[in-house]
């Protein structure tokens, strides 16, 4: 279980321009007592290509953490457009805030960032050269996309020195009665192909074997059972809609 949940993160100044910093009020909620800070960090993703383009925009370290329910004002700076690729700058990109204790990321939250000119005849004919006074960025603050990492908190970090939940065994008991159902299927077969076998003798000596007309013969629909859809994280990851404030 997490000792520290997000519950509401509300994206202040959006739309605003690009070169405008970035304005965040975050709230979470703490179980228990914490021994360290935590550290938020905000990523721009400065292409769909390479991770060479990605910059920290900043990062701040909150604490010491009350038990309760907290919130902050977190403000980070606009990136660099000298280090994304020019036909990058004006189009969707994404912005990762994310959060870490004693150096171990438990949760991340992803927005979808668009970029684009402010007039229409911009729009319609961009320059060859992006002219970045005149970009305004929209936050999607409605659709955050929310991955939660298992990570070991303090009551635990004594016994588990990389920072991350041990592998739980399996039951020693549940892998004899596997066994046993295994065993007990497999004698179960071999009766039934028994069987079977003796079935074909009977029929092959009979003299009036009936033979069923094609019209008799009924292929039924072939059901498929689709694998279904988890997302999966470093220990256990799950991925939620975390409710942001409207305004």
């Amino acid at each position: 279980m997490s000792i520290v949940s997000l519950t509401g993160i509300e994206v202040l100044n959006n739309p605003a321009k690009f070169s405008d910093p970035y304005e965040f009020q975050i709230t979470f909620e703490c179980l228990e007592s914490l021994k360290h800070d935590l550290e938020w960090k905000l990523t721009y993703v400065g292409s769909s290509d390479s991770l060479d383009h990605d910059q920290e925009l900043d990062s701040l370290l909150v604490g010491p953490i009350p038990v309760g329910i907290n919130s902050f004002l977190f403000k980070a700076d606009a990136p660099s457009p000298e280090l994304i690729p020019a036909s990058e700058l004006v189009s969707v990109t994404v912005i990762i805030l994310s959060c870490s204790y004693n150096d171990k990321e438990f949760v991340r939250v992803g927005y979808y960032v668009n970029n684009e000119y402010d007039s229409e005849e911009l729009r319609e004919n961009p320059p060859a050269k992006v002219q970045i006074d005149h970009v305004v960025r929209n936050i999607l603050a409605e659709k955050p996309r929310v991955t939660r990492f298992n990570i070991v908190w303090d009551n635990d970090d004594d016994g588990n020195p990389d920072g991350y939940p041990p592998e739980q065994p399996e039951d020693e008991e549940e892998e004899e009665e596997e066994e046993e159902e295994d065993e007990e299927d497999e004698e179960d077969e071999e009766e039934d192909e028994e069987e079977e076998d003796g079935a074909e003798e009977v029929d092959l000596v009979e003299d009036d074997i009936q033979t069923p007309n094609d019209k008799d013969t009924v292929e039924g629909p072939v059901v498929v059972e689709e694998d279904e859809d988890i997302e999966i994280d470093i220990g256990s990851d799950s991925e939620e809609e975390v409710n942001t404030p409207k305004d």
